[in-house]
């Protein structure tokens, strides 16, 4: 069964959900005010995409055709995509080793497939330069598409983005970017 079949056999037409992917990591990525080099977390059920229930109709080719234009448009703004896993592994990340490496962030040893990381982070895995697989991370932002629950991913003040689009497919969708903490007290001064 090709893409096209898969995508009619679960009435999900892949151009779209790419499109929509698009439009909700620019605008998340503007509103957010992201800097080169930052680190975005995406979490991406391809079965709530499918309007299916989380985990139980995992779809290659949903999830390659979101992380291939999620991954396109942080490649345009230089940021770092970090693939999290399912919970069958412990929701790790799956990272480029450059940005591993460049954020201290202590790799292990997985590799993901379909029933055991999801097919969002297979498409990672597959699609990356030196993939890499890490526990945790503290993104500066963050796209949950299906209620993946990204926020253990995410730096400690987490703020929601209400973006113009909510969902991927039949998928809710909820976005963060983080903020430094205030400190100090009412004689601090901030920026």
């Amino acid at each position: 069964m090709g893409a096209t079949d898969i995508a009619k056999s679960v009435d999900v037409d892949l151009d779209v959900i790419a499109a929509e992917a698009t439009e909700i990591i620019e605008e998340l990525i503007e509103t957010a005010n992201m800097k080169p080099g930052q680190i975005m977390v995406i979490g991406c059920s391809s079965s709530e995409i499918a309007a299916h229930t989380i985990g139980r109709y995992s779809s290659k080719e949903v999830g390659e055709t979101v992380f291939n234009a999620l991954n396109n448009v942080a490649k345009k703004h230089q940021i770092y995509l970090a693939a999290q896993c399912c919970e069958h592994l412990n929701r790790a990340i799956i990272i480029e080793e450059e940005a591993a490496e460049k954020y201290g962030l202590e790799m292990v040893n997985v590799k993901p497939q379909l029933k055991a990381g999801g097919s969002f982070s297979v498409a990672a895995w597959n699609n990356f330069a030196a993939p890499c697989a890490v526990e945790k991370i503290q993104a500066h932002a963050g796209i949950d598409i299906g209620d993946t629950l990204i926020g253990m991913h995410l730096r400690s003040v987490a703020v929601p983005v209400r973006t113009k689009k909510n969902s991927i497919g039949s998928a809710h969708v909820v976005c963060a970017r983080t903020r430094l903490k205030f400190i100090g007290g009412e004689r601090a001064i901030y920026q």
